[in-house]
């Protein structure tokens, strides 16, 4: 399978240092994708999906397209997998940004280089606490950051729990859905423009809400 470059996946860079991270990255990508070829698929989807919201780099959706190609019929099972453990890890950022910055966070911050984020983020999650949480839930941004400055910023947690169930779990249908109806025909073109169908699907998204907001 190739590389999709999804929101976490980044490209490796000449810069020495960016290097080094470009290749654990690589590496983990390799890692996470061979998964698919055991019997512990499923497992490793959970905890990846459980690590991807907190600290790990590598989205849980090239194992969960890898999976859901292997066994179409279970599509909508291994999503199902992916958002609850998502949603877990999710509360695991939240917490790490209220108790353990100056422990974990700075160092996870430090390391995707999201600091400016991460300082825009207070604001944001003061005026935009369900909105900010939902787009992070469903488009490539990492959503890891977005946990951690919940946290941090101490949004109120029941709205960031809610957002967190809805866009972890139209992400993830979303994708099995598009395997279970087109089967590896599909995988290519989720490859070439996850990011862009991402964003397209949450401007969508957000259409439909403000048109039912307005119109009823």
């Amino acid at each position: 399978m190739s590389n999709p470059n999804y929101g976490g996946v980044e490209e490796i860079s000449n810069n020495t240092k960016d290097g080094k991270r470009g290749n654990f990255i690589k590496k983990s990508y390799d890692w996470v994708l061979h998964w698919a070829e055991t019997p512990f698929g499923t497992p490793a989807l959970f905890i990846l999906a459980f690590a991807e919201s907190s600290f790990f780099p590598v989205p849980p959706d090239v194992l969960l397209i890898a999976l859901a190609i292997s066994i179409p019929k279970k599509s909508f099972r291994f999503a199902a997998v992916a958002a609850v453990a998502s949603v877990i890890g999710g509360m695991l950022g939240y917490y790490i940004g209220v108790a353990l910055m100056e422990i974990v966070g700075w160092k996870i911050i430090h390391f995707y280089h999201a600091e400016e984020l991460f300082t825009n983020l207070f604001e944001t999650f003061n005026k935009y606490n369900f909105w900010a949480v939902l787009t992070a839930a469903i488009t490539p941004i990492p959503y890891k950051i977005f946990t951690i400055s919940a946290g941090a910023a101490h949004a109120k947690f029941s709205i960031f729990m809610i957002a967190s169930i809805i866009g972890r779990s139209l992400r993830f249908f979303a994708v099995a859905g598009l395997i279970f109806l087109f089967g590896e025909k599909i995988k290519l073109f989720i490859d070439k423009y996850f990011n862009i169908l991402s964003v397209v699907f949450m401007v969508l998204l957000i259409g439909g809400f403000l048109i039912i907001k307005y119109l009823f």
